[in-house]
């Protein structure tokens, strides 16, 4: 597999939006019945990608774009934050979601702690995170435990993971 992990450019902006929602949308669909919402709006979308310390990537192989996600950089606290970590569906299973979580460790090798939240559903990304990643599953959020960052009308409702991975051989910035 000839994979690059790249800046997200402004001419892949709409695919890169299109590829991420339907991933999502395909996903929650398949644990979910009768789906008739928008699990990835846009909006949710631009909101990460303006966030202080936003940076974006693309997952290309053999020259195409195959997923990507988005990550909140705190140089600060060196606590970062996996806001989304797609592959385009169709092409899952394939060790490109597995490079690009080791592309991002690499370029942010000062990170102390990583976190990312996960609906209860998505088992396939539990999956990932907690036995390919290395997360741990930190916190569970339901009508009893609420997360007030997110809204009530999400789906899935309130129940949701929070992961974080705390890395141990971080690098000191220099």
């Amino acid at each position: 597999m000839n994979f690059q992990l790249l800046p997200l450019c402004t001419e892949d902006l709409e695919q890169f939006k299109k590829d991420m929602q339907e991933a999502f949308q395909k996903g929650a669909a398949s644990e979910l019945d009768d789906l008739d919402v928008e699990i990835l709006p846009e909006a949710d979308i631009g909101k990460s990608l303006k966030a202080k310390g936003a940076a974006a990537y693309k997952a290309v192989v053999d020259g195409q774009m195959v997923g990507g996600a988005i990550v909140v950089i705190d140089e600060s606290t060196c606590h970062n934050h996996l806001d989304f970590l797609y592959v385009k569906y169709g092409i899952q299973s394939r060790g490109v979601g597995q490079a690009i979580w080791n592309a991002i460790e690499e370029k942010y090798p000062h990170t102390k702690v990583w976190e990312t939240c996960t609906p209860y559903f998505e088992k396939r990304n539990i999956h990932f995170y907690i036995n390919r990643c290395g997360f741990s599953a930190v916190e569970f959020f339901n009508p009893y435990h609420k997360d007030l960052k997110f809204p009530d009308d999400m789906v899935g409702g309130d129940y949701f993971f929070r992961f974080e991975k705390k890395t141990e051989n971080y690098k000191q910035q220099e």
